[in-house]
């Protein structure tokens, strides 16, 4: 690699990061759009304020939500990890910071399940990290926290890694497939954006890297009759997505419908949802903002027009989306006013350097 190149890449580490908060920070503005319903009125309230381009990303209007602390906590845990032999201390590691952090989440609406499962670890233990199999753990409280492990194991030959990690770290507090599938998807996609793959492709790849998550969920030998019986969902709601946008086989790019407006685009991630909200769950939040990707084409506008500015979980799907436009573009397009001044933004520019010097 060149100057040029190191330094481009190390850009995009760094960006990858802060914007993941951006939009986390955009898609919550302090709660008030993360439960908001409609997509036409959130737009209507952007452009009150003369659009994404006038809007200063800071505090106390733009705090960042739960999903960019525990963000912070993954990779925090990854960055003081450093060069990965054993996985067992860095298990240690995340579940330790996934506990501490749950602890301080005031005014930035934690759910439930992850607040449950965080008083359920035990990190100080041995296979203190390993919580029960739970029923109602398919959220998308694992997937919002898992992109940055694509950027420490990014490349090929690490897949098996970045599967295994991603797997472990959803289940600390979302052990159903649903859940902890959802925290591979977002890893894994960021891993691809660093690689530099064409986004078209990123869907059918997930699908073909499946059986090396079933096969180390197997060989937990821990709660895999529960595992496997609900395993299909994930699956099958993801090839019924890249069937709908024409990119099963990867080959061709995604078609839309001509006229996906604002309130098309709501109707749509409804029925991608579990339950109605969408980006809620843990196979529909990595969707909708791969959608959102795919649909933005380059442009960060686009891509909160369409991942952050929506009647759904819009933090979520806005942390993911953002972290996965900053590991393919780093800030290009992206407004300084958006990041500036970003709430933690200090601290996520600091774990981006650390994570680009250990993967490369």
């Amino acid at each position: 690699m060149t100057l040029g190149d190191i330094k481009r890449m190390r850009e995009k580490y760094e960006a990858a990061m802060v914007l993941s908060g951006v939009g986390d920070a955009l898609g919550f503005k302090n709660g008030e759009w993360e439960y908001c319903t409609s997509g036409d009125q959130i737009h209507s309230e952007v452009h009150s304020r003369g659009g994404l381009e006038n809007i200063d990303v800071r505090l106390p209007d733009w705090r960042v939500s739960d999903d960019t602390i525990f963000h912070i906590a993954t990779g925090k845990a990854l960055a003081e990890h450093g060069k990965i032999r054993e996985k067992m201390p860095l298990f240690r590691k995340l579940a330790e910071e996934y506990k501490l952090r749950a602890s301080a989440l005031s005014k930035r609406s934690p759910g439930e399940v992850t607040l449950q499962s965080c008083r359920q670890l035990d990190p100080w233990t041995f296979n203190g990290h390993m919580i029960p199999f739970n029923p109602k753990g398919g959220g998308s409280g694992a997937a919002m926290r898992s992109m940055c492990i694509g950027l420490r194991f990014w490349k090929k030959e690490q897949i098996q890694d970045l599967v295994h990690v991603s797997v472990e770290a959803g289940m600390m507090t979302h052990h159903h497939p649903t859940g902890y599938l959802g925290s591979l998807a977002s890893a894994l996609f960021t891993s691809y954006a660093i690689q530099g793959r064409p986004t078209r492709e990123w869907g059918v790849e997930l699908l073909k890297n499946l059986p090396i998550a079933e096969e180390y969920v197997k060989s937990r030998k821990e709660f895999v009759r529960e595992n496997m019986s609900a395993w299909p969902f994930f699956e099958n709601s993801w090839k019924a997505y890249l069937k709908t946008r024409g990119i099963q086989d990867g080959r061709r790019e995604p078609r839309f419908p001509e006229n996906f407006n604002v309130a098309a685009r709501d109707t749509f991630y409804r029925t991608l949802s579990y339950d109605g909200w969408g980006g809620s769950s843990g196979h529909d939040a990595p969707m909708i903002a791969y959608d959102a990707l795919l649909g933005s084409c380059g442009s960060w506008r686009e891509l909160c027009n369409r991942a952050m500015f929506h009647g759904g979980d819009s933090d979520t799907t806005g942390v993911i989306a953002g972290c996965w436009y900053g590991a393919l573009y780093g800030y290009a397009g992206v407004p300084e006013r958006n990041f500036k001044n970003l709430e933690f933004g200090t601290q996520l520019r600091e774990i981006g350097k650390r994570l680009y010097d250990i993967s490369h």
